[in-house]
């Protein structure tokens, strides 16, 4: 049985890096791609056979086209794509590795998206066939506009009796924490599924985990369970996900995570992670998530789906998680050996 369309909202960027594990100033030439944490989320899922759509704005020349271009190779909806502005926004990536860390540097002032009016979509179309909606934290941190066209979103999906999820995704890099918990704190209202990790959640919405320190890699998961519990008592959420990350290096990541619903806690498996290209992993948690909520898989199995797909993203170049229901499955019941497959 089909499932209904899974809806994002949020920027389509174009992500250079230079090649391998180069740091800028050695860099001759750059890779590219195009990626946004909504975007990535539509190809996920797409990828995976379910129904998704990406609502974005983009510029009205080829660049924005072959953004477009690449949603649609992946099976990603693009009908209600506005398109005008002058630029893309761009990111700029260098790769850690060892003990140094990645860098992201952010060109994104001003793009299609950020100047985009909130009237420019139509919400009420969009939703007729929506079964989920989507959208982050930095959606509504790159300007007043988007913050407006998320609440716009959020209330049609509502009225639609469409489920909205939230990932926090706190950068610091595009707004403070004042800014951030005056504009999330309110949009609060509408979420029924909230995705975080620790420092989103003390951020944006001033409740933090105790006793744990991410910079040690020293994650106490008893401290976790009370803040998904906090944050459920606060806002009245369905259900609250939070993505255990233990940073051994930048080459390995201990990785799991926690759902809280129905009054309890889930925890999946831990895994040890050698990692390709970590950017793009909680959005790959995200999607896998929804994946399993939208199949109404159980708790425990939902969580282990979703930490599974994303510790498998962490293999994959690039910013999409191209990996198939099988492959997640394959996984999280106990085949890691990463064996080749013939």
């Amino acid at each position: 049985m089909e499932r209904k369309k899974f809806v994002g909202f949020g920027e389509l960027l174009l992500r250079l890096a230079p090649d391998g594990y180069l740091r800028f100033p050695q860099a001759e030439r750059f890779n590219l791609n195009y990626t946004g944490a909504e975007g990535n989320m539509a190809v996920t899922l797409a990828y995976m056979g379910m129904p998704a759509e990406l609502v974005t704005k983009l510029p009205d020349h080829e660049i924005g086209r072959c953004a477009q271009r690449t949603l649609a190779k992946y099976g990603v909806q693009t009908g209600h794509i506005a398109y005008g502005g002058e630029r893309l926004g761009v990111y700029y990536l260098e790769r850690g590795a060892s003990q140094r860390p990645s860098k992201i540097i952010y060109d994104r002032k001003h793009s299609s998206f950020a100047e985009a009016e909130p009237g420019e979509y139509d919400w009420d179309e969009i939703f007729q066939d929506a079964g989920w909606f989507h959208f982050t934290g930095i959606t509504a941190a790159l300007s007043d506009k988007t913050a407006a066209a998320c609440r716009e979103a959020c209330a049609a999906a509502k009225r639609h009796g469409v489920r909205v999820s939230c990932d926090l995704n706190y950068r610091k890099s595009l707004w403070t924490t004042e800014r951030a918990q005056a504009v999330m704190r309110p949009l609060m209202e509408y979420v029924d599924v909230l995705i975080a990790n620790e420092e989103d959640s003390e951020k944006v919405l001033g409740v933090s985990a105790a006793r744990t320190d991410v910079i040690a890699g020293k994650l106490d998961v008893e401290g976790y369970r009370e803040l998904a519990e906090k944050l459920t008592e606060s806002y009245g959420f369905q259900a609250v996900a939070i993505t255990l990350r233990e940073s051994i290096s930048a080459s390995v990541n201990n990785w799991s995570a926690l759902l809280y619903t129905g009054g309890r806690a889930y925890h999946s498996r831990k895994y040890t992670m050698q990692i390709v290209d970590r950017v793009g992993g909680g959005d790959s948690f995200a999607s896998g998530l929804i994946y399993a909520m939208l199949w109404d898989f159980d708790p425990q199995k939902t969580v282990e789906f979703a930490a599974g797909a994303s510790c498998l993203k962490h293999s994959i170049e690039f910013d999409f998680n191209l990996s198939t229901p099988e492959e997640v499955y394959q996984l999280i019941q106990g085949d890691g050996s990463g064996r080749v497959v013939r």
